[in-house]
């Protein structure tokens, strides 16, 4: 369960290393799996700085900066959750993977584990860019 201001790693390569909750989305005070909140980037990646001409166009830049506010998507939490089988799930961490406005992902990869969860409630492109779902 992730309420306002909790904090929560960034899986995905979209710039941000850690975002805080500012306000969960559908109407809930908290947030579990699978749901989309409103964050704000609280540490970012540094942006390169060129220092002349550049030679690989393929360098990719952070998406994110500090401050800025966007959607995310929970995939972990530590809160145990119960899964309609009668099992319980808990994860190490809180983690999202950042979203723009349409839903989609930010990032173009996910680096570590994501729940079934959000398989279940069709968030199917982040789960297809996972390299495992428990």
């Amino acid at each position: 369960m992730l309420q306002l201001k909790s904090l929560l790693k960034v899986i995905d390569n979209s710039g941000a290393l850690v975002v805080e909750c500012i306000n969960v989305m559908g109407g809930s005070r908290t947030a579990s799996l699978g749901d989309e909140i409103v964050c704000v980037v609280k540490r970012a990646r540094p942006i390169p700085i060129e220092t002349g001409p550049s030679k690989s166009g393929t360098q990719s830049a952070a998406k994110l900066k500090k401050g800025e506010v966007h959607r995310a998507l929970v995939v972990r939490c530590r809160m145990e959750v119960r899964r309609l089988d009668g099992t319980y799930v808990r994860f190490d961490d809180n983690a999202a993977v950042m979203l723009n406005k349409q839903g989609q992902p930010l990032g173009t990869r996910v680096m570590g584990v994501v729940a079934a969860e959000c398989r279940q409630k069709r968030w199917a492109k982040v789960v297809s860019m996972a390299p495992k779902v428990v």
